[in-house]
């Protein structure tokens, strides 16, 4: 019995010393038997070990893919919103004018490159306007396309407007209605009728007339302020006319918020084609596409864009002056003719590649719509602008100008008024606009720009 004891006993401490030393120190020895060691330890520990370097190369693994992520994406949005757009290739005009300014002072130039800088800043206002509507959905998109369709032309009416140059804002404003009505529809319908020559296009005419019908407005709230002028039957004289702007502008404020209603709870589009509901779902689901940027980058871009055309606007304001002298052009027509082209020309853009697409609503929506934006928002901001800043800004548009306007809205409204088109229209409006330039080009402005008041001193 001893003799047995003493080799057994031995054994037992022998056995729980070993596992002891493989738990406490690691599994420093490595024992030949490996059934003397129970297999849930052995899994326990190399479970716990390797799932604290999991965690720690996953936690790098993501904060590094993170990083990556981000650097990605912000290579990919300037490479979509820079760099994909041929007409980019004019934003490096826009500093260039900012340094022709500060080396050489020649306004004619300045006034040159910062007119061209500006035309793709613009149309990259209109692309991140549309990537941002995607996310809003259309009521939302509707007024984001109302509030920054005519972005450019608001922002340059307002620098002229704080330096006092309130003929340059009536008349880029009213070069802005004439460019969309005559120009723009007018190259949409030639580009459409030569595309689809065998047919003739159509469109919705009600919305169209509805569209025509706030334009007369507009030119009724312009002829009464001209006429009352320009026969001397004021109340008191330079003080009613002024007044009857400022209230004019009112009603005109509050008519346009109640056509923007009528049409966001009309339908969901401004502009339904008139095929019947199979079209329109087809066309729906062609226009329907994915978004290429994200909801906040096109937030961020649209306050870079509209911050680098503030900032260009000044200079291209301050320089129409001297620019006006050295290039022998006329004021008026820089501000009716050159100007609203700047402004349009993503709009220009725009209608002419739907109405080849036989999407002749949507240029229509563009070219109109934008019209009666200026007539029924933009000049009206500006007027009840002005009254804020203190300067006399009116809907006294002349009578050159208002019967320029009158006449314009009345060959527009007989064109569409059969909701059908073709290219002979399209040359017809063109051709009208044609006109229209050489009148400004050898109109003499009654009210001198160099007659403006002098700025407020700070």
């Amino acid at each position: 019995m001893d003799n047995h004891n003493d080799d057994t006993t031995p054994i037992v401490p022998i056995h729980y010393n070993l596992e002891m030393g493989s738990l406490d120190g690691r599994a420093v020895i490595e024992f030949e038997d490996e059934s003397l060691v129970s297999p849930a330890a052995a899994s326990i520990s190399t479970n716990k070990n390797s799932f604290h370097e999991i965690t720690h190369i996953s936690a790098a693994t993501s904060a590094k893919s993170y990083k990556q992520h981000m650097r990605n994406s912000v290579i990919d949005s300037i490479k979509i919103v820079i760099f994909s757009a041929k007409i980019n290739i004019l934003m490096p005009l826009g500093p260039l004018a900012i340094l022709v300014d500060k080396m050489s002072g020649s306004h004619g130039w300045v006034f040159f490159l910062s007119l061209l800088g500006i035309i793709p800043l613009a149309e990259r206002l209109g692309y991140a306007t549309e990537q941002l509507a995607c996310f809003t959905g259309p009521i939302v998109g509707g007024l984001l396309n109302a509030t920054f369709g005519n972005i450019t032309e608001l922002i340059i009416s307002i620098y002229a407007l704080k330096s006092g140059m309130i003929r340059v804002v009536q008349q880029s404003l009213l070069g802005s209605i004439l460019s969309n009505m005559l120009l723009v529809l007018g190259c949409a319908f030639f580009s459409g009728g030569i595309v689809f020559y065998e047919k003739e296009q159509v469109f919705d005419k009600a919305t169209a007339s509805v569209d025509s019908g706030l334009l007369l407005m507009a030119v009724m709230g312009l002829l009464f302020p001209a006429v009352l002028h320009s026969t001397h039957t004021e109340l008191h004289f330079g003080k009613s006319e002024l007044a009857l702007s400022r209230f004019s502008s009112c009603i005109m404020l509050v008519a346009y918020a109640s056509y923007l209603a009528y049409q966001l709870k009309r339908q969901k589009n401004q502009y339904i084609p008139v095929d019947g509901g199979e079209t329109q779902t087809e066309e729906g689901s062609d226009d329907e596409e994915a978004p290429e940027i994200s909801m906040w980058e096109s937030i961020i871009w649209l306050s870079i864009l509209t911050a680098w055309v503030s900032f260009l606007s000044e200079y291209l304001v301050n320089a129409i002056e001297g620019a006006s002298a050295s290039l022998k052009i006329p004021v008026a027509f820089i501000s009716v003719i050159l100007l609203p082209i700047v402004g349009n020309a993503a709009e220009h853009a725009g209608a002419v590649m739907f109405a080849m697409k036989d999407k002749l609503d949507i240029s229509l929506g563009v070219a109109i719509g934008s019209s009666t934006q200026i007539a029924m928002f933009g000049i009206p901001f500006c007027v009840v602008a002005g009254w804020v800043m203190g300067r006399p800004m009116d809907l006294n548009f002349q009578l050159f100008e208002t019967a320029t306007l009158f006449i314009t809205v009345l060959v527009v409204a007989f064109m569409v008024q059969d909701g059908t088109s073709n290219y002979l229209k399209g040359l017809m409006l063109v051709l009208c606009y044609l006109i229209v330039a050489a009148s400004f080009f050898v109109h003499i402005d009654p009210s001198s720009i160099a007659d403006k008041p002098p700025k407020p001193s700070h």
